[in-house]
Formats: structure tokens, C-alpha cells, sequence
């Protein structure tokens, strides 16, 4: 088969992260020095973080501050957001224009005037007033420069929302702005604040990416570069092609196993989509139905440890703990999300008679890991430094090293310069793209920092809801969701953990809980209409409309709206309680799934196809739905409810549903069995019964 022996041709360059056409849409094409100045300063940028995570003292009788290496990861990546990301859809996309490169010489002349300064700056407080006029006029200009930043990288609706608030302490006394009002700073104030401060600028944005963003990117590029893509999804094409709906199947199991290494969604969607979408469509699915798996898989990028994203390395800045914990925190919410989606597809190819891919068609299993088992070891070595040796701003380094020596002793693609070239050039552009995001977004927090004024919000949403924790999370869900149309998912995550996040805590829910609330709701634009960037990169490779890929990927990845409740009503879903206890919450919420997904797709696993059951089809799949949800959901707690009454009342409600859509299933198996032979052939028989996914 053309379409599965392919999952080795569309990898044979294995320095081509993302398709040329993809990258060229957004960035702009360097060449010649601008493109050499990128590549120097993606090498230099790894160097500083190594020499400051491991101590390198490379600066000889000179010991940097944490402030003045964050200033200087500033300095070297903040200027190319202006030569990478075009002024407008008018802009040059050949060549870097004469106010682009103004811009560039201006934020390294501010930042400058700003890092030499930060010492002394710390030293007499200068942050709280005092700062001379030079560093105050430096910071005006900076603060213009990255809202520009904050714009080109992240949209005219992340800079409209996060814009105003960075003028916030400039009026912050006005009384028309009622829960939000606080102490009023002076512009010369707001600036050095911003600009000098550890709670803005140099804020927790900052900090998570140099302290262990910087090197979980660097390996995840190195482990795409090494051919990690091609052997992935070579894996999965051996282990699930021949199951039905086996694409699809192979789609959610590859993007799961990139995602983990990756966190990154479009990417995700424009390596794996590119082989899985087509394959997806030769054997039955609609072309819109191929392109929501790959974005609603994709989207798991972002959620599935050991790597999470740039936004879940943040949050560990916010609670203050190790990466690793919020990665292990992310590991059952995962597995629920990814379980939902397999179940969705396995409902769907069984109900639309969707076969799997001959064996002969597809990659071997035994070939395929003996060409990639080296990539095994380099994730256990970077699992056991982040869980058991709690070096998470070791561990990427350590890992990409082992990988990078393995690939060149086994694999035939060995790394030469042009790819050591593609690999600092591939990590500078992502560098830039996540500084300009991530200073823009530390304004917002500092300007609350600045004003005070976050405690008291706290006290009038709690007033708002009447203390009632089930009002406030469902404001906080509505909240996310509309921001994250128009955030990116860490700026709305910054965003709701300043604002919400202290009033969720105040009325009894767990810290880590409420944050992986936030987190999960604030992503969910990446499936959701009509921002849905994950669904509209699918729906383009698929040649799909984009809106009906975007409904199509909200109704598939729907469990996904439902999991942040799990978590927030029973912490033991984010393993915040005895391990007995994450066991059970995670087998009776598997299995409250099962019926979700069955309820949605309108064939139950062990019933056949609810088609079957005629008139009763819509009232017994709402059954299963609403029983599935009863059952995955915890009581206690916040609950009105107990866990054990949770329990009747979803077996009061499947138990009926259950027995009379066998009965119904069975009767039109009979009917179609007593049916004489001159009318078999019209007679379709809608209902199996499989129990397990069956392979074909």
C-alpha cells in the first residue's frame, strides 16, 4: 500500500521537522547574515542556559544573577521577533525591511541599558522607585517593544487582552472598575516595575522558560531531527494498522507517543497528519472525521507527560514545585483523554463497518524497533532523572546528549553539519516565538503584583458565586473557554491562575487541582470553533471544511470537557491522595467512558449498533451518556452527592438502558436471520458482538 509504506518516505529527511509551506506561512524566510545572526544566537542561547543550569563558570570571575541571565536570554532571542515574524500580511516575506531592523537595534539597545543595570538595580530597589531617568525611558521604550512582540507572535486578540492590563496601575484607583480596583502607580513607577522587577518582565513566564523550557525544547527538537517521527509512527502502524479503523487508530497512537516528546499541537498535526490523514481517508473515514482525530490526538500534546508544553512548565513556577510533579500530576487525565479517544474511533469504524490495514500493507514491527530501540533508552534515562532524581532542568540536556551520541553510533541517518545548522535554527525560531509570548504575558502578572490587588478580587468572586465552589468552577470553565479563543493557551493560563485561581483555593479545592483546571480549559480553543487552530492544520491536509473539522473535533474530543471536573471534585485524579485511591477514581471513570463514548457514536461496546433498537436509539444513547458521566464523576467532596450514591444512580440509569438495548440488538439479529433468503439482501444487519476491538 502507497499510503502506509509512505510512513518511512515521509520521514526520509530527518532534519524536516515541519513542512517548508507551514513554516513560511508565519515566519519569515532568513537567508545570508540575518540567518546566520539567528543560528549563532539559537547556539548561544543553549550555551548561556547550560552554563547556568550546570555552573559552568565559563564567565571567569564573573558569576551572573538569575535577573541578569534572564535579561540576557531577553537580549539575544526578544530582537529576532522582529526579523522572524512579519509587521503585517503586507510585509516582506523574502527580505527583512528597513523598520524591522530598526525595531532589532532598538530592543537590543534597551535591553542592554536594562541588564547592565539590573545589579545595582536590585541592590538599591530601584524596581519599588528611585530609578534614574536613562533606565526609565529604556523602559518605556522595551514595554512598547513588547506589546509589538506580544502582537506578532501572538495575534492582535492576545495583545488587545493583555495590552490594557500592563496600564493597569496607571488607573488602577478609577472607580468605575469596581472588583479590580487598587493601589495607583505613577507611569515612571509602572515602568521601572516592570521592566526591573522579578514579578513582571524577569516574572515566572521568564523563569520557567530559562530554567527548564529552553532545555526540553532543545530535546524535543533533537529528538524529531533524529528520525523519532518516522520510527513513532512506524510503531504504531505495526501495533494498531490492523485493528479496525485501524488509521485511526495508528493517528491516536503515533500523535499520543510524539506528543509526549514534543508538547507542541500544530507540529504534531502538520508531522503526523501528513501521513495518518491520508491513510485515514482511503479506508472510510470522512475526510473532515480524519482531520478531527489528528487535531483532537494532537491536542494531547499539550497534556501527556514528560513533556507538556511550554504552559505546564509555568505552572510549575506558579506552584512553586518540580516539573516533574505536575508531570505526574498530568499522567491520569492523559490516559482518560487518549482511552476516550481510542473508544470514540472504535465505536465509530464498528458502527460504520470501517475495516483495518492488511499486515502485508504495513511497516514491521521488529524492523521498525530494531531501528529506533535506542530512542527507549534516552526516555527512560530523562524519566528517571525528572521522577526519581528530581533534575528536571538537567534532565533534557543529559537526554538530548545520550540521544545525539546513539544516533550517530546506530542510526543510517547520522548528523553532519547541515543538520547540526537545521537543529540550531529550528530551536532559534521556537525560542524567539516563546520569548515574545512569554514577556509579553509577564506584564499582565506584574501590573497585579503592582496593584495589590489580587486578594481582593479573590474575596468578591467568592462573594459573586455565594461561596459556592460548583458556581465558581463552572464561571471559571466559561471564563477559560472564552479567553482561550483568543489567548494562547500559557497567556490564559497566566491570565485565569492570577485571577481565578486564588478564589478556587479559598473555598476548599486542591492548589494543583485548580491549576490543571485552569490549564486544561485554557487549551481547549485548539479544537474548539471558531479559533481551532489544531483543527484548521488538519482540515488542510485533509482538504475538509474547516468549521465542520472544528464541530467535528469538538464532539470527538468532547471527554475532554468533562475531565477537569473529574480532577477538581476528587484530587486523586492529579495523584493528590493515597495511590488506592487514584486506582479506583481511574478505573471507574475508564469505564464511565466507555459508555460516554458509546452514547456519542451510537454503538456500544458488547451491544452491537444502537441502530438496531429503532425508535429508542436517541433516548438509550442519552441513557448511556448521562449514566457513563454519573459513573466517571466522583462524589464527596464538593458533590451534593457520595461516591456510593453516585454509583446507584448510574446503574439505576445504565442498568435499563444496558438490558433493553441488548434485548432490541438481539430481537433485529433474529429478525434478520428468519428472514427469507429472496429478501437477505436487503436486510442490513447493524449489530455485532464484539466485546473487544476486534482486528480484521
Amino acid at each position: 500500500m502507497a499510503d502506509a509504506r509512505n510512513a518511512r518516505s515521509a520521514f526520509d529527511d530527518p532534519h524536516a521537522h515541519v513542512p517548508v509551506e507551514a513554516e513560511t506561512q508565519r515566519f519569515r524566510a532568513l537567508a545570508g547574515t540575518w540567518r546566520w545572526l539567528l543560528i549563532g544566537a539559537s547556539a548561544l542561547t543553549i550555551f548561556l542556559c547550560i552554563n547556568q543550569q550546570f555552573v559552568l563558570r565559563f564567565f571567569i570571575g564573573f558569576t551572573p544573577l538569575n535577573t541578569e541571565y534572564y535579561y540576557a536570554l531577553v537580549l539575544v532571542m526578544l530582537p529576532f521577533v522582529f526579523v522572524i515574524f512579519p509587521g503585517g500580511p503586507r510585509a516582506p516575506l523574502k527580505r527583512v525591511p528597513w523598520y524591522d531592523t530598526v525595531l532589532f537595534v532598538l530592543t537590543i539597545a534597551a535591553c542592554v541599558v536594562l541588564m547592565v543595570n539590573i545589579r545595582r538595580a536590585a541592590e538599591l530597589g530601584w524596581e519599588f522607585g528611585g530609578a534614574p531617568e536613562t533606565l526609565i525611558w529604556a523602559g518605556y521604550v522595551l514595554w512598547a517593544l513588547l506589546l509589538e512582540a506580544l502582537r506578532r507572535t501572538g495575534g492582535w486578540g492576545l495583545v488587545l487582552s493583555v495590552a490594557p492590563f500592563t496600564f493597569y496601575p496607571l488607573f488602577a484607583d478609577a472607580s468605575w472598575l469596581g472588583p479590580l480596583k487598587g493601589t495607583p502607580s505613577t507611569p515612571a513607577q509602572t515602568s521601572a516595575y516592570h521592566m526591573l522587577s522579578v514579578e513582571s518582565l524577569l516574572g515566572i513566564p521568564i523563569q520557567a522558560f530559562a530554567e527548564t523550557v529552553i532545555g526540553f525544547l532543545v530535546f524535543g527538537t533533537a529528538l524529531m531531527l533524529t528520525g523519532a517521527g518516522r520510527f513513532f509512527i512506524n510503531v504504531a502502524f505495526a501495533l494498531c494498522g490492523t485493528f479496525r479503523g485501524g488509521a485511526a487508530k495508528v493517528c491516536i497512537f503515533s500523535s499520543a507517543m510524539l506528543g509526549m516528546m514534543s508538547g507542541s499541537v500544530v507540529s504534531n498535526v502538520l508531522t503526523a497528519g501528513t501521513m495518518t490523514i491520508p491513510v485515514m481517508k482511503r479506508t472510510g473515514f470522512r475526510a473532515s472525521y480524519a482531520a478531527a482525530i489528528e487535531a483532537c490526538a494532537s491536542t494531547g500534546a499539550v497534556l501527556a507527560p514528560p513533556v507538556m508544553g511550554a504552559t505546564a512548565f509555568v505552572m510549575a513556577q506558579f506552584l512553586n514545585i518540580s516539573y516533574a510533579q505536575v508531570a505526574l500530576a498530568a499522567a491520569i487525565p492523559a490516559a482518560l483523554y487518549y482511552f476516550g479517544l481510542f473508544m470514540q474511533v472504535d465505536a465509530y469504524a464498528a458502527r460504520h463497518r470501517l475495516e483495518g490495514l492488511k499486515r502485508e500493507e504495513l511497516p514491521s514491527l521488529w524492523e521498525s524497533v530494531k531501528e529506533g530501540w535506542y530512542y527507549a533508552f534516552v526516555i527512560v534515562l530523562l524519566i528517571f532523572m525528572l521522577l526519581v532524581m528530581k533534575r528536571e532542568s538537567h534532565a533534557p540536556f543529559y537526554a538530548t546528549a545520550l540521544l545525539l551520541v546513539l544516533n550517530q553510533l546506530f542510526n543510517r541517518d547520522r548528523w553532519g553539519w547541515r543538520a547540526v545548522v537545521a537543529f540550531l535554527e529550528t530551536n532559534g525560531r521556537t525560542f524567539v516565538e516563546l520569548v515574545g509570548i512569554l514577556a509579553g504575558c509577564g506584564l499582565l502578572i506584574g501590573a497585579f503584583s503592582l496593584t495589590g490587588v489580587i486578594s481582593s478580587l479573590a474575596n468578591d468572586m467568592l462573594i459573586i458565586a455565594g461561596n459556592s465552589a460548583l458556581l465558581l468552577l463552572a464561571m471559571t470553565a466559561i471564563t477559560s473557554l472564552v479567553l482561550g479563543l483568543g489567548l494562547t493557551t500559557t497567556a490564559c493560563y497566566i491570565f485565569l491562575a492570577i485571577l481565578v485561581g486564588p478564589a478556587l483555593e479559598q473555598v476548599g479545592l486542591n492548589k494543583m487541582a485548580v491549576h490543571m483546571f485552569v490549564f486544561y480549559w485554557g487549551m481547549l480553543s485548539a479544537i474548539t470553533p471558531p479559533v481551532a487552530i489544531a483543527s484548521f492544520a488538519a482540515a488542510g491536509i485533509a482538504n475538509s471544511p474547516p468549521m465542520q473539522t472544528g464541530w467535528e473535533s469538538m464532539r470527538i474530543g468532547s471527554i475532554i470537557y468533562f475531565i477537569p471536573f473529574f480532577f477538581v471534585l476528587n484530587p486523586a485524579f492529579v495523584l493528590q491522595g493515597p495511590w488506592w485511591e487514584s486506582l479506583l477514581v481511574t478505573l471507574t471513570a475508564g469505564i464511565g467512558v466507555i459508555f460516554i463514548c458509546g452514547g456519542l457514536q451510537g454503538y456500544q461496546l458488547g451491544i452491537g449498533d444502537l441502530r438496531a433498537t429503532g425508535r429508542a436509539q436517541m433516548p438509550l444513547r442519552a441513557l448511556l451518556m448521562i449514566g457513563g458521566l454519573v459513573l466517571a464523576a466522583p462524589g464527596g467532596g464538593i458533590m451534593p452527592f457520595a461516591d456510593v450514591e453516585m454509583l446507584v444512580v448510574s446503574v439505576v440509569l445504565l442498568a435499563p438502558a444496558i438490558a433493553i438495548a441488548r434485548w432490541l440488538v438481539r430481537r433485529k439479529r433474529n429478525e434478520a436471520l428468519l428472514a427469507p433468503a429472496s429478501l437477505a439482501p436487503a436486510v442490513v444487519e447493524v449489530a455485532r458482538d464484539d466485546v473487544l476491538p476486534s482486528r480484521e
